[in-house]
């Protein structure tokens, strides 16, 4: 059964009205219960979306925070994105990148891709997010493992969230060095999908659902999933995501599955959301995340307010963004004051404090709310009694990956093991137990 299959199977069954009757039904004893089991089905994960699990939140991030930290330890990985171009040939409807947006589009040149990952490398963070918008005439999978390649000296992770891609052209990325991919579905709604992308590629709804699969298949050691709410009703499109997830670890147990939980954000353009998604909401999805898939990540991204994502740490979150710009060419040269000056076209152009750019400059894909940088975020982190973590995660030497040096024990290319240390010479003592976040 496919993916696809799994939605065709759950769409009438959560459609608005029988969503709303299980909705009605669940009741705090219902949730107690769920919270009670090792193992969860998908109507225990409905369960955990209820107006009733909403009241039951503090019990909920009790036994969220409990599976965290067993799977991951007290642990939060950062990350930041780094836009390669916004041509785009969509038109999303929700999207600042969209094709009839009339906004000045860029696409970083080699000399541009390295100056970016060197003032992004400057902050000490080591894993990458690389994004562009559907363009294939522009930013190809060739541009992007291009991309890759000059940028693989300075990041021993690097990950895309780009176009849905074919079989050989996710192993394309895979042999470039790119080990991870997200792909946000944006809405699992089949009906609503083709009025939020009435033109481009993106249309194509089942290919895109598919694309996960196709990451897994061609090598991808992470694949992250998300829908974007408050296109839909968020607890269908969070149960969607959710079974998205308990298939792909189910079909490829050896690809580390993680959700993120993006907001609608302000963008270029007057689409508001149709759904209202308020902070409880919030974590009432993250929590069920947590408790439906213990070992799955969870990223939340600077969409959400600086203040809000320090009090998700200790719920389940375990990657979070920092340091970031949605637009292009928006990491190097910005100065210490938070603002920053980069040439484009021969002329200085000036971003604001959130790196996000002016009418001049480069248009942000959706303006961020936590400008905080990695040092800030570390901080913050820190605070709250959680270890950032700038680097976990390298190719060894037979191609394969390690999370760093707890994972460093090596083959040889016939397959012999050696007890070598990532750095070390021959003959070192072996390295710990692998913890449990590998």
């Amino acid at each position: 059964m496919s993916m696809y299959d799994v939605v065709r199977e759950w769409t009438p069954r959560v459609a608005d009205a029988p969503l709303r009757a299980f909705m009605d039904a669940a009741t705090p004893g219902d949730v107690a219960r769920v919270l009670r089991k090792e193992r969860l089905f998908p109507h225990d994960l409905l369960t955990l979306l209820s107006p009733a699990a909403a009241t039951q939140l503090e019990a909920m991030a009790r036994r969220a925070r409990e599976l965290t930290v067993r799977h991951f330890g007290r642990t939060i990985q950062l990350f930041t994105p780094l836009y390669l171009s916004n041509h785009c040939t969509n038109q999303c409807r929700y999207c600042g990148f969209n094709a009839r947006n009339h906004i000045p589009r860029q696409r970083l040149t080699d000399e541009e891709i390295v100056a970016e990952g060197r003032a992004i490398a400057a902050t000490g963070l080591r894993h990458l997010l690389l994004l562009t918008g559907d363009a294939r005439h522009v930013s190809g999978p060739e541009y992007i493992a291009h991309a890759a390649r000059l940028l693989a000296p300075l990041f021993p992770s690097l990950s895309v969230e780009v176009y849905s891609l074919a079989d050989e052209e996710y192993a394309l990325l895979v042999d470039a060095g790119i080990d991870g991919m997200t792909m946000f579905q944006e809405t699992y709604n089949e009906t609503l999908y083709p009025d939020l992308h009435p033109a481009g590629p993106k249309r194509d709804y089942h290919f895109r659902l598919d694309a996960p699969e196709r990451a897994a298949r061609a090598g991808m050691r992470s694949v992250g999933l998300g829908a974007l709410l408050g296109l839909d009703d968020w607890r269908r499109d969070a149960f969607f995501t959710a079974l998205h997830g308990e298939w792909l670890q189910r079909h490829y147990p050896y690809v580390d599955v993680s959700f993120s939980v993006p907001r609608l954000r302000p963008h270029a353009g007057a689409f508001q959301p149709a759904h209202a998604v308020s902070d409880r909401d919030l974590v009432q999805v993250i929590l069920a995340y947590r408790i439906f898939m213990p070992s799955a990540g969870i990223t939340v991204s600077t969409r959400e307010r600086a203040d809000l994502r320090d009090n998700l740490i200790p719920l389940g979150v375990t990657r979070m963004s920092a340091g970031v710009s949605t637009a292009v060419g928006g990491h190097a040269g910005r100065a210490q004051d938070g603002h920053a000056v980069r040439t484009q076209d021969g002329h200085a152009v000036r971003k604001d404090v959130e790196g996000q750019g002016d009418a001049d400059g480069a248009t942000p894909q959706f303006v961020i709310s936590d400008p905080r940088s990695a040092d800030e975020m570390a901080v913050a982190i820190a605070a709250r009694g959680y270890q950032p973590v700038y680097k976990d995660w390298e190719s060894v030497l037979d191609g394969g990956y390690g999370c760093g040096i707890a994972c460093a024990a090596r083959r040889t290319p016939s397959g012999e093991r050696t007890d070598e240390l990532a750095g070390q010479p021959a003959g070192a003592s072996a390295p710990p137990p692998r913890p449990a976040a590998c």
